[in-house]
């Protein structure tokens, strides 16, 4: 398996990399085994570099994006958090843009269809577009029309000449996940109608440093955005901010709106990048002290989960999540120290933690089994999990928080 070093900054160009953050050697996030096959697997260098020209960070290198997304184990729709924002997110959406059953909308990873679900049911014709054909199968069992395919400049060709152009596009953290990112937002442009919006979400980089949320750079993860760095891309493709909202989701997220060039800005956008701007976030101090953050949670975090076993503690986790392949092996916490960790995504269980073979369980065998204590792997989504793990909590069970540092509630 391929794996090639980031030599020239994958928006701009440049050669003026600084480095960031190293995580040594990781398995591949989502390469779930079964645990009669299961091995350490491969490993990969993990590490962010910073770009001095355009401020856009990104990794020290790449996998072949085949090898990440042809199978992938997530599927969108077991996040009931998530299932609820889309649906909101789709009636505000048809409700400000005044969108009809002549109008067309297209999701650019549309994983298994959960947001395009809630436009066909107000009547609009919709298409997702989803390389990973596991999940877009359950998509078109759903009734989804879904093209099997990555996106970029040839495939939004292939569309428009097939279906036109799109007056509404969303691409929900899809943009970190993408190596030829110029060639992405070449397509995007394409596909946009003149007077046509685009709704994209990213993972802010923001929070990211200053939460510690070193979990969240895996190898799926190509790039980490400020407002910055993407405005200056999609401007690059005569496409433009016209405004931004904060997000909670995944840590903190930034939902850019998008339209063709000569579109007017909104207050937001000037205000962010101003705040970006005094931060400092385009060089290298900012990042200062990040690195060594990291450390210290990771220390910190084995320590208390060291301490707990040694007591006596019968540790579990929640959450088979890509960051918790990274937390985990990173901190360098594995089945010698965590018994399970429970998934609601059946596709996962019964299946191994990649790296650190620990054994993938269905949650409803979290209050047979009583752990005394549950790393919350998926710390993203703590309210949801804490009331669906109601029972566990009233018979004593006791959650523990890792970031931004780690907490036994």
């Amino acid at each position: 398996m391929a794996f090639i070093s980031t030599a020239a900054c994958r928006s701009c160009g440049g050669s003026s990399l600084f480095p960031i953050l190293d995580l040594g050697e990781q398995p591949l996030a989502n390469s779930y085994a079964c645990p009669s096959s299961w091995t350490e697997g491969h490993h990969h260098p993990l590490g962010l570099l910073g770009c001095a020209e355009c401020s856009l960070v990104q990794l020290i290198g790449t996998v072949e994006p085949e090898a990440l997304f042809d199978y992938y184990p997530y599927f969108s729709s077991y996040s009931t958090t998530m299932v609820k924002a889309m649906e909101e997110l789709s009636e505000r959406v048809v409700r400000e843009l005044s969108l009809s059953g002549d109008s067309f909308t297209v999701e650019i990873a549309s994983n298994d269809g959960y947001l395009l679900r809630s436009y066909q049911e107000r009547g609009i014709p919709v298409l997702g577009i989803e390389p990973a054909r596991n999940v877009a199968e359950a998509a078109l069992r759903d009734g989804v029309p879904t093209l099997v395919a990555y996106f970029g400049r040839e495939t939004a060709h292939q569309v428009v000449r097939r279906h036109g152009r799109a007056d509404v596009v969303h691409a929900n953290n899809v943009m970190a996940h993408v190596p030829d990112i110029n060639g992405f937002t070449e397509g995007m442009a394409a596909l946009l109608k003149e007077d046509a919006t685009a709704f994209v979400e990213c993972p802010y980089l923001g929070d990211l440093v200053s939460g510690t949320a070193f979990d969240t750079v895996y190898h799926e993860h190509v790039l980490y955005y400020s407002l910055t760095s993407f405005d200056t891309l999609v401007r690059r493709h005569g496409l433009v901010v016209t405004d931004v909202e904060r997000l909670s989701r995944h840590g903190g997220s930034l939902r850019y709106t998008l339209r063709h060039r000569g579109a007017p800005v909104a207050a937001a956008v000037k205000e962010l990048l101003a705040e970006e701007e005094r931060s400092g976030m385009h060089g290298h101090a900012y990042y200062q002290g990040f690195a060594e953050r990291v450390e210290s949670v990771t220390r910190k975090l084995f320590d208390l989960l060291s301490g707990l076993r040694a007591e006596g503690a019968r540790i579990a986790a929640y959450g088979a999540a890509a960051k918790g392949t990274v937390l985990l092996n990173h901190t360098g916490v594995d089945i010698r120290m965590i018994e399970k960790v429970y998934d609601r995504n059946p596709h996962k269980q019964g299946r191994v933690m990649p790296g650190v073979g620990i054994p993938i369980a269905d949650p409803e065998e979290l209050v047979h089994d009583m752990p005394t204590h549950v790393l919350l792997l998926t710390w993203n989504l703590r309210d949801e999990i804490w009331e669906q793990q109601r029972a566990y909590r009233e018979r004593g069970g006791r959650f523990i928080l890792p970031l931004p540092e780690p907490v036994v509630l």
